[in-house]
């Protein structure tokens, strides 16, 4: 998937994108670049792009914006490039749905790994098993997770997750009624070293339950708040 994976890179100044594109060609990706918001909108609407590269910080609409009205119709997988005073803005974006960010200045080595780190994130959730007939399900009172089909319905009716939304739910759901750090979270939904706020985790929990309970009550309050611990999937008895 990574070698021919399909890259947008977003940013206002020019030497950056094309440093990125430049570390991220000799890795075989393909990559496209926009340098404002407004032409990251349209290019991200009309295209399908493994990961966007999202500058915070840029003239027109800004990352916020854009990931906002990504949101609406896609569920792309996109990584924030922040400066290192903006940890409200970064929060902000965790919360209208940002999968990663990358603080400036940054490594374009780093970049690189973070973007195959995220590809490989996304590729483990969709369990690919198209020569088995067998549905590859996970079942509950109020909530379905079909891994084959990469979707979840509650109370009959599909929710519409990011993939991180998507792969922190399938998590909590594997071991239910178990109580999970967010630092726990963090490192083993997140998959690498991560040195992100601790909201990341309330963030994606909040999101995930808001897009639950507008389709079915009973499967929001199947993620639990553990006050002072972290969170649990709690499954009632039937």
């Amino acid at each position: 998937m990574e070698s021919s994976a399909k890259v947008l890179v977003v940013d206002d100044e020019e030497r950056i994108r094309r440093l990125i594109k430049m570390y991220l060609e000799k890795e075989d990706f393909i990559v496209e670049e926009a340098e404002n918001g407004t032409e990251a909108l349209e290019l991200a609407l009309q295209n399908d792009y493994d990961v966007i590269l999202l500058d915070i910080m840029m003239p027109e609409l800004d990352g916020i914006e854009v990931t906002q009205q990504i949101r609406e119709k896609k569920a792309t997988p996109i990584i924030m490039l922040t400066a290192k005073g903006e940890e409200a803005n970064r929060v902000q974006g965790f919360e209208v749905g940002t999968d990663d960010y990358i603080v400036k200045p940054f490594s374009p080595r780093e970049v690189v790994l973070r973007v195959k780190a995220l590809l490989r994130r996304v590729s483990n959730t969709n369990f690919n098993e198209a020569n088995t007939p067998t549905k590859n399900l996970i079942v509950f009172p109020h909530m379905t997770i079909d891994h084959d089909a990469h979707r979840v319905t509650a109370d009959g009716i599909e929710v519409s997750l990011t993939p991180k939304e998507y792969e922190l739910l399938c998590f909590l759901a594997k071991s239910p009624d178990k109580v999970f750090s967010r630092e726990l979270l963090l490192k083993e939904v997140w998959q690498y070293e991560f040195f992100g706020d601790l909201r990341t985790v309330d963030t994606h929990v909040k999101r995930l339950r808001e897009k639950l309970n507008n389709v079915s009550k009973e499967a929001a309050k199947m993620i639990v708040t553990v006050w002072g611990v972290g969170y649990k999937f709690e499954v009632d008895d039937v």
